[in-house]
């Protein structure tokens, strides 16, 4: 058996399947309010929250459409369709080979559902099936199950593999000057983790970025092939700058969202794991969630020669040679965080383990409510 494949396991139990996406599901509600948190410190603008909450929704439904398939995981169904394999750990999250099958899944979502029989129809019988033959009906539980999954998909607003990028105009700085925003994200297969980036540029094209037909696929075409969590911001950066000598990126971000740590499904080493076990949380409460932004901004720009009579401009990015990884970091800055309920923060507290002096804690109470230490 492989390393990789050790570290994937399936959730067969059906209740362990059904907390894990429960867990999942109250997690992405926690990261929306610690975007909000973010925005009241001045750390993200409205526009930014709004971009990052919709990648949020995304990968709910997401995990909504996979708890639907995986409803009956461990069940007697009559069918065999194995059931959701997880990273347990590098990630927590479920391995990327999960989305890239529900992204086939959803282009035959509607053939899938002319041949299904109608929600109610499946309910009908399931009544039938109780009164009449005096049986649990777990054939057409998965029926329905599956008739959810393919509705689920035919919604659409998921999070896939490779999301490609959206602009949003932010002003202009001159005539023939525009400001844009642009966002993108990927799930990184080597991690099994959501990555997502936001990049702020100056375009000088003829054309607005959006609605040109030549340079802005181009774009959506090149960022979706840097989105490697493995490449520094610094690389994608300068790839970019040198490749499209209209386009000007002044800031580029990235968060990395994961891993998420649960004494109960995960076995990454290191503190956080000793942190869970110690604090025997409550189902639901048993996790944490780390967080990670990187942060690379130009600091100057410079004339270089293009061709024989004319020049490009070029940003030169600041790079901060004070950071803990120092100037290999490859970008500006990083900031670590760490999303955590308030039973598994007291015990974090107390134990106080190295490493975590610098790492912000959000901190999830009771109700739901999101404090910042």
């Amino acid at each position: 058996m492989s390393e990789v494949s050790r570290d994937h396991v399936g959730l067969s139990d059906t209740y362990a399947s059904r907390r894990y996406f429960r867990k999942f599901e109250g997690i992405m509600q926690h990261m929306l309010h610690v975007a909000g948190v973010m925005q009241a410190e001045g750390q993200l603008n409205e526009d930014e929250v709004e971009i990052l909450t919709r990648y949020a929704v995304k990968l709910t439904h997401s995990f909504k459409a996979l708890g639907l398939k995986y409803l009956l995981a461990g069940r007697e169904t009559g069918r065999f369709f194995g059931s959701l394999t997880m990273d347990n750990r590098d990630s927590g999250f479920p391995v990327a080979e999960e989305l890239m099958t529900m992204a086939n899944d959803a282009q035959q979502a509607g053939a899938h559902l002319e041949n299904m029989a109608g929600v109610e129809a499946l309910k009908d019988q399931m009544v039938q099936t109780i009164l009449g033959a005096r049986e649990i009906p777990t054939k057409l539980q998965f029926s329905l199950s599956q008739r959810l999954y393919y509705e689920e998909l035919l919604q659409g607003d998921l999070f896939w593999v490779q999301n490609d990028a959206q602009a949003q105009w932010i002003g202009n700085i001159s005539e023939g000057r525009r400001r844009f925003r642009l966002h993108w994200a990927s799930y990184d297969s080597q991690v099994n983790l959501p990555v997502i980036y936001l990049m702020e540029l100056e375009d000088t094209g003829k054309i607005g970025l959006p609605k040109d037909q030549r340079r802005w696929p181009e774009v959506q075409a090149h960022l979706s092939a840097q989105a490697l969590g493995g490449l520094k911001l610094l690389t994608i950066a300068k790839g970019f700058d040198e490749d499209f000598d209209d386009l000007h990126p002044k800031r580029l971000r990235r968060f990395h969202l994961g891993p998420m740590y649960s004494h109960s499904y995960t076995k990454q080493a290191g503190p956080l794991r000793e942190v869970l076990a110690e604090a025997k949380a409550p189902a639901g409460q048993d996790w944490a969630l780390v967080w990670t932004e990187e942060e690379l901004v130009s600091d100057r720009v410079i004339a270089q020669k293009s061709g024989w009579f004319s020049t490009v401009e070029r940003e030169v990015f600041a790079l901060d040679p004070f950071a803990a990884q120092g100037p290999d970091l490859g970008a500006t800055r990083q900031e670590r965080s760490i999303i955590l309920p308030q039973r598994v923060f007291q015990v974090l507290d107390e134990k106080q383990p190295s490493g975590f002096g610098a790492v912000r804690k959000f901190v999830v109470s009771g109700s739901g409510r999101v404090l910042q230490y």
